[in-house]
């Protein structure tokens, strides 16, 4: 048996911890820094994660993960230029894999600030150098470059974690899980995403581009490594939003709209033109951006703008604000079970959705697809449920 001490548990007081592998070696090698128990649980799924995608889209990816489920993951397509400005990547040049992270970390940047990062393919210089200024414990990818290596044992005073995984490795068809004393066993869901998941298509449209089976690929696998209730919006090759860990199906739509939904207003003139002062940190702009389209931003967080920004401009409108995201179109949106009610797909359409894969069987499948029909989406039954606990 290998084991392996590690920092502490859940929380600090949960000492000793430690992981173990029964008959085997680990899967992984600690190239840098000492593990806690989170950061397992982010690595090991956040790798499955991206490992998967690699396989199914054949593009490096990339995944942003915080408290065992992503906040953001992507695929490697070049960014435009309203992106590379709200992701802060500037005019850098970037490799396939530093684009598959910059729109990882880019999809929701306050819920990825100390995030544990995957990353598919060997991390290269310029991805380290994006990851560099970024708050985040760790990484998981099959190996580093000596370059990339330098820059990133620099962060957190040289503690920071750097994880490599075997890309080979296969775990076991059967996995147990220890609650309060009780020990489950279950077989692993090794159901692998496929394109065929998208081919019973149930509404009167049934076109489906290739970027949108893309995007729906991406969703299904996000959702597989999620935590349930789950719902995720795709778009470009990433993640905008994503809904985990709700009770209601509808819950999940909203969340993950309403993080979409911020992911677009990112992009918009008055938020790209705003001029901070010199010297302000990376997260302190993204809370500012963030407040400046909260409806709900106090008095007393905008005027503490001053101090960072060089111009407080007047906030959007909420005219203004709807204008913007009518512009928003060809988003797509996955779900981990079936929707019960059509509720999500009203609350989809007004995120730009056009294509829907979810698995299907509910006993208002009819009252689904005629909403889907309203709106002129595209729907797929996937026949397949995406829970993960």
């Amino acid at each position: 048996m290998s084991s392996l001490s590690l920092k502490y548990g859940t929380n600090p007081h949960q000492d000793p911890a430690e992981v173990l592998v029964e008959g085997g070696e680990f899967p992984f090698t600690v190239v840098n820094g000492r593990p806690g128990y989170i950061n397992f649980l982010d690595a090991l799924n956040a790798w499955q994660l991206v490992h998967e995608l690699r396989a199914v889209l054949d593009l490096p990816a990339a995944a942003s993960f915080k408290h065992v489920s992503p906040a953001g993951a992507g695929v490697a397509v070049p960014l435009d230029e309203a992106l590379r400005q709200a992701y802060r990547v500037g005019d850098k040049e970037l490799s396939p894999l530093a684009q598959a992270y910059a729109r990882a970390r880019g999809a929701d940047r306050l819920s990825s600030f100390g995030d544990f990062i995957a990353l598919s393919d060997v991390v290269d210089a310029q991805t380290a150098a994006l990851i560099a200024p970024e708050v985040s414990d760790g990484v998981v990818a099959p190996g580093f470059s000596d370059e990339a290596l330098e820059v990133l044992r620099r962060k957190k005073k040289g503690g920071y974690i750097l994880l490599a995984m075997d890309p080979d490795h296969e775990p076991p068809l059967v996995e147990s899980r220890t609650v309060f004393g009780v020990t489950m066993r279950q077989r692993r869901n090794d159901r692998v995403i496929d394109p065929g998941m998208l081919e019973d298509r149930v509404t009167r449209r049934t076109d489906l581009p290739d970027e949108a089976r893309r995007d729906l690929l991406l969703a299904l696998v996000t959702l597989k490594y999620t935590q349930s209730n789950s719902v995720c919006f795709a778009r470009d090759g990433q993640v905008i939003g994503n809904g985990a860990g709700q009770q209601s199906r509808v819950h999940c739509t909203r969340l993950a709209g309403a993080k979409a939904d911020r992911w677009y207003l990112r992009q918009h003139p008055a938020v790209l033109g705003l001029r901070f002062r010199g010297g302000v940190p990376r997260a302190e702009r993204d809370n500012v951006v963030d407040q400046f389209l909260d409806d709900d931003t106090t008095e007393r967080e905008r005027a503490g703008w001053d101090g960072v920004l060089e111009v407080v401009p007047e906030r959007l409108t909420a005219v203004e604000r709807r204008e913007w995201l009518d512009t928003l179109t060809g988003v797509s949106l996955g779900s981990d079970a079936y929707f019960p009610f059509d509720d999500s797909i009203h609350r989809a359409a007004a995120t730009g959705v056009e294509y829907v894969v979810q698995p299907g069987g509910s006993v208002r499948d009819d009252a689904v697809i005629e909403a889907c029909d309203h709106y002129g989406m595209v729907m797929a039954f996937s026949r397949t449920r995406l829970f993960h606990h």
